[in-house]
């Protein structure tokens, strides 16, 4: 629970401006993508030299922010959110050390995927006719992929 809320009060309140089928269809794309971008975005963060020769990364940093707030907003959804953001970590370890990382390194490809899937964002919230949740509240930010993933278990007949 955040701030007095639970995970249905916030999904009920962003929900509200996330009802129209193909803004729906677009935060199914780029809420992920953003996700994983921000993670990218701090993953090339240079280290200093101490904390690089024991393996840190600022990106574990976002990560563990991202599960402590995840735990705590719902224990049984940051599960699978936990699943998601090893996903993202895999995807950056992958891309981080392939031949494409040589020419595009991981922070210029996350900032380009990041500002492209954002313009995706507004036009699905142009079309939605509603603004993004996050206006209101900055939490929303972080309840977005959250709502995603309800929206798995409630498929699955997971409860949450």
């Amino acid at each position: 629970m955040i701030a007095n809320k639970t995970a249905n009060e916030w999904f009920a309140e962003y929900g509200v401006s996330h009802k129209n089928k193909t803004n729906k269809l677009i935060h199914w794309i780029a809420v992920p993508v953003i996700f994983l971008t921000i993670i990218g975005l701090m993953w090339d963060i240079p280290v200093p030299s101490a904390l690089e020769s024991i393996g840190f990364n600022w990106a574990y940093t976002g990560i563990a922010f991202s599960v402590v707030f995840y735990l705590l907003f719902s224990a049984r959804l940051a599960i699978g959110l936990i699943l998601f953001l090893a996903i993202c970590t895999t995807i950056l370890f992958t891309y981080s050390g392939s031949n494409l990382a040589q020419t595009i390194p991981t922070w210029a490809m996350s900032l380009i995927l990041f500002v492209i899937a954002w313009i995706f964002q507004f036009i699905g919230h142009k079309i939605e006719g509603k603004k993004p949740s996050f206006f209101k509240d900055l939490v929303f930010l972080m309840v977005g992929p959250a709502f995603f993933m309800g929206y798995i278990y409630r498929r699955l007949g997971l409860s949450y």
